[in-house]
This record gives structure tokens, sequence and C-alpha cells, in this order.
């Protein structure tokens, strides 16, 4: 079975036996009929994925890989904060007529700062230290700059990378503000485990350890049921995920470098309630 699957079940069943009901409170989001979307809710929870032991995605249910990788390269690679430069259509909540969700995700990443070695945008900043002086423990990147906040359709979720070399595996901590455990737990996980693994490729390191900290993990009052018949399914070996060898620039990755496997999960599930 998939590690990652026993994590995923082991967390939503501590989060719906355990957890803290948002009902009654006043809270921000709200469902497409206007009512409030009440969550149950645990604060701080860690999940450690090994990528030398296996890839961690979900087999519960599929998780669009490519996608999920066209999102991060979006994000990471072509630092867009434009919806016509992404092919899934996560983000269309949220943005404008332009198709903009405002200064957020890859506005952030690509906007140009002064680091020691020169001005550089934080992804070439964090590419140039781990081939120059990867035990550096300065490695990092923020997506959340309080002075743009006010122009960000959505202020970001996931929101932080701390990247650190042992020996020769390259290893990060993903800090998540924020996550709808049933349409966005895999997804990012995902993401962000191929992105360490392609940043790894290119500056010459193994892919090891993704530790992936959310401090408000919650599950809305109506995927509950959902999220009940999810984690009763059978679970399967997780699938086998390579990139292409030949790349050797970060910037020459496309969603057909990847190879995805012996994938097998169980149905997905089609038309979750999005709270906005």
């Amino acid at each position: 079975m998939s590690k990652a699957d026993v994590l995923f079940v082991d967390m939503c069943k501590k989060i719906l036996n355990e957890g803290f009901s948002t009902e009654g409170a006043q809270v921000r989001a709200r469902w497409e009929d206007g009512s409030p979307a009440y969550t149950i809710k645990t604060f701080g929870v860690v999940n450690r994925y090994d990528l030398t032991q296996e890839f961690p995605a979900l087999t519960l249910r599929r998780t669009a890989i490519k996608s999920a990788m066209d999102e991060v390269l979006w994000i990471w690679q072509r630092k867009s904060n434009n919806i016509h430069d992404l092919k899934p259509h996560i983000w269309d909540e949220w943005a404008d007529a332009d198709g903009s969700i405002g200064k957020a995700y890859g506005y952030q990443m690509g906007k140009k700062y002064k680091f020691a070695q020169g001005t550089m945008d934080q992804v070439d900043n964090v590419i140039w230290q781990l081939k120059n002086q990867p035990q550096s423990r300065r490695i990092m990147t923020n997506l959340y700059n309080f002075e743009d906040l006010s122009e960000m359709n959505l202020e970001p979720c996931a929101y932080s990378m701390t990247f650190n070399v042992t020996g020769n595996r390259l290893n990060a901590i993903l800090n998540q503000r924020s996550q709808d455990i049933l349409a966005a737990n895999n997804w990012n996980v995902v993401q962000y485990a191929l992105l360490l693994m392609m940043l790894a490729q290119v500056t010459g390191f193994q892919a090891g350890e993704l530790i992936h900290v959310i401090s408000d993990a919650h599950i809305y009052n109506r995927h509950v049921p959902v999220i009940e018949e999810l984690i009763s399914r059978p679970q399967y070996p997780a699938p086998k995920v390579t990139l292409n060898p030949e790349i050797k620039d970060f910037y020459d990755f496309t969603t057909e470098d990847v190879r995805v496997e012996n994938y097998r999960h169980g149905e997905q599930i089609l038309n979750i309630p999005i709270a906005v």
C-alpha cells in the first residue's frame, strides 16, 4: 500500500475524531449558495514523505500528476499569476476578468530582490545556492509578502519552502497556513514532491524527504461524508514517477518530462463543492 494513503487516512481520522468544529462561529468562507462553510479542523499537522522510498501519490483516488506539475511550473517556472497560462481550471474562482489572480503566487516568485550574489528572483536564488553553497541554511522562498496582500485575490495557502542539503540528498519543508484536505491535500504534496525532484535533478542531488507542515488542516462540513467514504477504500502500492533524465535546466521542464507508471487507484471524486 502507498505510505501516502496511510498518512492521509490517519490524518483524516484524527481530524474527524479529535478536531475542533467551527460550526456557529464567524467564518469567512462561503458555499456557492451563500451559507457559511464550517469546518472540522486540527492545528499543526506534520506529514513526512521520503521520496527515496516511493512517490507520495494517493491511490484511494487518482491525483492528476501532470496537472499538478503544470500548476507548480506555472508558479515556479513561468512565474505567472494569470490563469490563461495554466491548463487546469482550479484558479478560475479567484481570477478577475483578465485572468489575473493579483500579486500572488507566480507574481511573487518573479519579483527581483537583492541577494549577496546580485539581483535575482527567489527561484533563481534557490538554484544558485544549491549549486554554489549547498550547505547554506538560508535556502528558502516566501510568497507571503505583506506589502502585496491587499492586491492578492487569494492570500497564499502553501506559502514557504525551506531547502536543506544533507549528504547527497535535497530535502525540503513546505509550510502551509491552511488546507482544504479533500480538495487540496495530495495535490499539494504531489506538486512539491515533483518540485523537489526537479530541483534535485538540475543541481546534482537526490530528492530526499518532503516535510509538509499544515497550520490549519480542515475538512469542510459538506465534505465529511465524502472523506468517510474515501478513507474506507482499498489501498494500492504507490505508482512509479520519474523525470526525463536529460533535463539539466529547471526552465526546460514541461509536463511531458514526467512519467507515471503502474498507477492503480480508486475511482475519482467529481464535482467537489469548493468554499470561497
